[in-house]
């Protein structure tokens, strides 16, 4: 049993290098997140503010008017899809592809919050874990700055591991409502090219 421990705290120690590793990688990531987001932002409030308006009278809706709307250079994911849509507007097979091929596109998009908002907890976690052994073993010898070491270890890993989760689950929230909206859109053209009894297509 003693050599069971002893191998199960040597592998747990030699994680420590590529858990602070992955750590700092993925703090990069969020803070390339953050500042991409701030930019982000603002200009699909203000591209999602144009199409809203030409959506809320989705029942006379021309549809010349809003192709001829939609930018060329957009910072909405649905863009490209709405343009396809009324290029295709005759062949319904096309438009549920469309629309389904969204859909993979938004969870694609989504993909780095929810890795940040997982991972950061594990490694944070695991951070902070593995140091205590040591710490503890420097305790037990009097060793105080070694102790000291291990903790300020510990302590650091859980508050970036932290950062990165909130980071990715924060500006999730906010892409994933613009999403909904986003898809709310696409089904909008769909109930138009292919009527059936749906529920209202805009909601806000």
């Amino acid at each position: 049993m003693h050599y069971i421990s002893e191998t199960l705290y040597w592998i747990s120690t030699g994680l420590m290098v590529p858990v602070v590793l992955f750590l700092v990688l993925l703090f990069i990531r969020a803070l390339w997140l953050i500042l991409g987001f701030f930019g982000q932002f603002v200009q699909v409030k203000r591209e999602e503010s144009v199409l809203y308006r030409q959506f809320l009278q989705a029942g006379a809706l021309q549809l010349e008017e809003l192709e001829s709307s939609l930018p060329q250079a957009s910072h909405l994911l649905v863009t490209p899809f709405l343009a396809d849509m009324l290029q295709h507007k005759a062949e319904a097979h096309h438009l549920n592809l469309q629309a389904a091929a969204f859909e993979l596109a938004a969870d694609k998009e989504l993909s780095l919050c929810k890795t940040l908002t997982k991972l950061g907890p594990m490694l944070g976690l695991m951070g902070t874990l593995i140091p205590m052994g040591p710490a503890l073993v420097g305790l037990a010898q009097g060793d105080i700055s070694s102790m000291a070491y291990n903790m300020q270890v510990a302590f650091a890993t859980t508050v970036v591991g932290l950062f990165c989760s909130a980071t990715g689950y924060l500006i999730g929230q906010v892409k994933e409502r613009w999403f909904f909206q986003q898809q709310a859109w696409l089904q909008c053209l769909l109930d138009l090219f292919i009527p059936k009894n749906v529920s209202p297509c805009v909601s806000r």
